[in-house]
């Protein structure tokens, strides 16, 4: 039986041959590629400096370093997100704080960023959730007004566009915006991510943690005794991308608006056929954005259908088709909990989210069969 998996990577002959033209040539790591897809990235966003690493945390986790913020501080990000989005922050020794989402974006709510800023906020991660962009021109106002710095975290968003109609991750309202290339994500370089800034100071700074605080850049040295010299300047870490990734980011690039028509064609045609199904609410899009949609998320009434999710998900699991829960909320995870006292209730509007989302599947390889088939057994099933 053909099983559906919620996502998966589109890898074709164009992307092998990208591979393995540089498994060919001298370089694999450290050569040309890795500056090329750089390069492309900043044509495809609009910004200024990129620097691609190792993996989508890696991303998060340089560009809030990048930032220099006091040890002791505080950061507003979305309790519904990978727990990266939050981590990168206690990496940095600052302390995470989530402030609630909008029940009809998914996004996190501008007003409830507001009533979490004291005196110790110094930083704001908002989530592109499922690839629709949040409010970030108010998000960008609040972080202006309140002297805060911004990180777009934008994992599910590459192809995304603001209501001006320009990319996600040209930087025009934040510091940084970091992307996500794992093999789920709208464009693959199996692991992998990149950072856009419009900061030069912040680009110099992001490619000396990338690799390990060092520099080889003569003009850069505080001495230079001969051609074997390299200088440590920061504390940084073995966060590279190699030239094989970037080579497949490059191919990737060039189907990256054919993934996502077939993802919005997708899309529509889930609406369409589920939009009338009691007890479910279909994806909201704002009309101004532009979303590349990585995840199609329902709100699905278990209690009323009368099964749980765990039942829903095995009996769609047995007809070959995956599905999976975005997200578990970060604040309710075990871990912070314990370490900050978050608790149930503390972020009612994702609390009530949480308890009625599934993913279905969504990736530009499904044929219209398989799409058939998702609706056809997933109503059958959601029927109370």
């Amino acid at each position: 039986m053909k099983y559906i998996n919620y996502g998966r990577q589109w890898i074709d002959a164009s992307d092998k041959k990208a591979v393995l033209d540089v498994l060919s040539s001298d370089l694999i790591a450290q050569g040309p590629k890795v500056e090329k897809f750089e390069k492309e990235l900043c044509k495809l966003t609009g910004a200024k400096y990129c620097v691609v690493v190792s993996n989508g945390t890696a991303a998060l986790h340089l560009a809030t370093l990048a930032l220099d913020i006091k040890k002791g501080s505080e950061g507003i990000t979305s309790p519904i997100t990978f727990v990266a989005s939050a981590n990168c922050m206690l990496y940095a020794d600052i302390k995470p704080v989530f402030a609630d989402i909008n029940a009809e974006t998914y996004n996190i709510d501008p007003e409830e960023i507001s009533k979490k800023i004291n005196e110790k906020t110094k930083l704001i991660i908002p989530v592109h959730f499922a690839g629709q962009p949040c409010d970030i021109k108010k998000i960008s106002q609040i972080a202006k007004k309140n002297d805060l710095y911004l990180i777009e975290d934008a994992a599910h968003a590459i192809g995304s566009k603001y209501p001006d109609g320009s990319n996600v991750g040209n930087c025009k309202y934040s510091d940084l915006t970091t992307f996500s290339f794992h093999p789920v994500k709208t464009i693959t370089t199996g692991e992998g991510g990149a950072i856009t800034t419009n900061n030069k100071g912040l680009y110099q700074k992001l490619l000396l943690l990338r690799s390990h605080g060092i520099t080889k850049v003569p003009k850069e040295f505080s001495q230079n005794p001969g051609p074997w010299y390299y200088e440590m300047q920061e504390l940084g870490f073995n966060y590279r991308l190699t030239d094989i990734q970037a080579a497949l980011g490059i191919s990737q690039l060039k189907k990256l608006n054919k993934f996502i028509i077939k993802r919005r064609k997708i899309v529509k045609k889930y609406n369409q056929a589920l939009s009338l199904t009691p007890n479910v609410i279909i994806p909201f899009e704002k009309l101004e954005n532009y979303s590349a949609f990585h995840l199609y998320v329902l709100q699905i009434d278990f209690e009323k259908i009368g099964k749980s999710r765990k039942e829903v998900m095995e009996k769609l699991a047995k007809l070959g088709i995956g599905t999976q829960v975005h997200y578990i909320p970060v604040h309710l995870q075990p871990y912070y909990r314990k370490n900050f006292d978050y608790k149930k209730g503390d972020l009612p509007v994702a609390e009530k989210y949480y308890e009625k989302c599934l993913s279905l599947p969504l990736y530009p390889k499904m044929t219209e069969a398989d799409v058939n088939y998702v609706v056809q057994n997933v109503k059958e099933i959601l029927k109370s």
